[in-house]
């Protein structure tokens, strides 16, 4: 079973809105590079992070094409049970949605620490062969799971949220 996991910018740290037309353009491209690895490499199993933003956003893609690819399934990679602990009751509704939807979920730890979202993202890709990624090259969680996950020599397909252009490394 071919993996790929899901990694990228929080709301807070993006340009635009879910309601706008480059929310839009960026998740049907989501969707083209989602369906080319169903495809085209034979990924059937892909996981998310559940943070607030690309995270998300990407579940709800997965549990939508699961209607059309029978054979994917969607793993929720929780860091710890408090990780909406300080969101909006809507994010809490949606989490506790797609949570219920998913394949599997697993919760990687009870309690927050400092670091219990780095040992989520690495869990993610130390398990994948692929990472879609929504980055605009900026420090940060994502930056270091990409950082990471070259180490690992994992294929990398980035979509930049400012550009809206698509890189891919050459693994």
């Amino acid at each position: 079973m071919l993996n790929c996991c899901f990694t990228g910018l929080r709301p807070q740290k993006l340009n635009f809105k879910e309601d706008s037309e480059r929310y839009n353009i960026i998740m049907s491209k989501c969707e083209k590079y989602i369906i080319q690895l169903i495809k085209r490499y034979n990924v059937t199993n892909f996981t998310s992070g559940m943070a607030l933003g690309w995270d998300i956003w990407c579940a709800e893609e997965i549990l939508k094409l699961r209607d059309i690819y029978s054979n994917i399934s969607l793993e929720c990679a929780i860091p710890c049970s408090e990780q909406d602990k300080y969101w909006s009751e809507s994010d809490k509704r949606r989490y506790a949605e797609i949570l219920l939807k998913a394949d599997k979920v697993i919760r990687l730890q009870e309690k927050y620490t400092s670091d219990c979202m780095i040992k989520r993202n690495r869990y993610m890709v130390d398990k994948c062969l692929y990472v879609l990624a929504l980055w605009d090259r900026q420090n940060g969680g994502t930056a270091n799971t990409i950082k990471y996950a070259l180490e690992k020599e994992r294929r990398i397909i980035i979509i930049n949220p400012v550009t809206i252009k698509v890189s891919a490394n050459k693994k």
